[in-house]
Formats: structure tokens, sequence, C-alpha cells
């Protein structure tokens, strides 16, 4: 919620910006995902919810939410075992549901999506651990059919990497949660990618969100986690090419 200290971004380079100053030592992995969720909801049209979705060795929970809509929308799909979040999470595609009354795909799941009131979605798959068998999916789920623009495509991507690091963690931490080392090196992780973010916009004035984005760029491109991306950038000042 805003606050007159912490006023609601009015859109989602604002949004992008508050999430860029954050320090993730500073906070919990659910913590980061239910501030991705918020804010995600806050600037995206079509009065929508947002949910992040964790799977696990093809077994998906939901670990951060808005609202029921997009619980239950969620949670519908896991049913199914199918579904426009867990295909996006499961091949890395973004898939987008222009208007659910209309379309073909998943016909025992969009029925039952516009019912419910959500007549647009959008799921923007998150990239986490290939090896472990990780990954996920960012949900918007909004209440006005084509709801969804370019920008706001492109916003949605955007926010991906934010709830991508946080769910790695959390994923990290929870498979060890007994060994206290575990915790400890998650601490580390998140201090290497705010030292490496803090790096990146001194040598090349960009803003903090623009330094998380080259980042998780630089993370997809050469197929590398992003902290050990940040971690050689810290190490060697110079982000790695493969």
């Amino acid at each position: 919620m805003g606050s007159a200290e912490n006023p609601q971004p009015a859109n989602a380079t604002e949004a992008l910006e508050r999430l860029g100053r954050l320090s993730l030592r500073g906070l919990s992995m659910e913590g980061l995902l239910q501030i991705v969720a918020d804010l995600t909801k806050t600037v995206m049209p079509g009065s929508p919810e947002a949910s992040v979705t964790l799977v696990v060795k093809d077994h998906p929970t939901t670990v951060a939410s808005t609202g029921q809509l997009a619980t239950d929308l969620d949670e519908s799909q896991y049913e199914r075992g199918h579904g426009p979040c867990l295909h996006a999470a499961h091949t890395g595609e973004l898939i987008e549901i222009a208007d659910a009354r209309t379309d073909s795909r998943w016909p025992d799941y969009l029925p039952r999506a516009a019912e419910h009131g959500a007549l647009s979605s959008l799921s923007v798959p998150l990239a986490i651990d290939e090896d472990e068998r990780v990954c996920g999916a960012l949900n918007i789920y909004a209440r006005e059919p084509h709801a969804f623009d370019e920008d706001s495509r492109s916003a949605a991507t955007r926010f991906a990497p934010y709830a991508a690091v946080a769910a790695g963690n959390l994923h990290a931490y929870q498979s060890a949660r007994d060994r206290a080392d575990n915790l400890q090196t998650a601490l580390e992780t998140r201090g290497v990618i705010d030292q490496a973010k803090g790096i990146l916009m001194d040598r090349h004035k960009l803003t903090a969100d623009q330094a998380f984005q080259v980042l998780a760029q630089m993370s997809m491109k050469t197929n590398r986690k992003l902290h050990a991306v940040a971690d050689a950038l810290v190490h060697t000042g110079e982000l790695p090419l493969r």
C-alpha cells in the first residue's frame, strides 16, 4: 500500500526504479516476491491481480499473490496440469490470453477463467535454475479483454527478473533450510548483486533498475545464474562474455 512517505508508483518506470533501489540483502525473499506482485498489480492495465508461480521438479505452487482471483486461477491450472502460467514456466515463452471467451487454447481452463472475471492474462516466464528443474512465471490476470499492449508486455518482462532472483533464492533456502550456512550464502548472494548494481550505476551512470536489467540480460545471454554474473563483475571488474 502507498503512504505519504512512500506513495504508489504512477507507472511501470517508477515501479521498476523502486525495485531497483531495494537492497536485496535487507529483504526476505517472500517479501520481495510480494513487492513484485503488488507493484505489478498497481501499474499494469485492466484492474489486474498478480501472482508468482514457482515450479520445483514439476510441482507448482503460488509463492506470492495480490488476491484470491490470482490464487484461484493459479490453482485451477495446477489441478489440471496445464494452462498459460505452467506453459510459460516450462517453455520460457511469454503467454498472452487476449480474450478468455474466444481463445481456443486450454479449453477446460479458459472458460473457468472467464467465469471468474479474468478476461485476459499475461504469463511471463522466470528463468531460475534449469539444472535443478526449477522454473516459474509471473502471472497477471486482468478483468478486461485485450488489456495488454506492447508497453505493458515490455514492463511485465522487466519485472520478471526481480521475481526470478527472489524465487530462486527462496527455493535454495527452503531446500536446505536446516543448514545454517545456507542462509548466510543466500545473504551473501544478495549482497553481491547489490554490489554489482552499484558498480554499473557508477561506471555507466545507470539507474538502479537499468543496472539490474543489464545483469539480468547478461545472465540470459551467457546462460549463467544472475548471482554468478554479479560475482564475476565484483571480482574481475568485467561482465562475463560467456
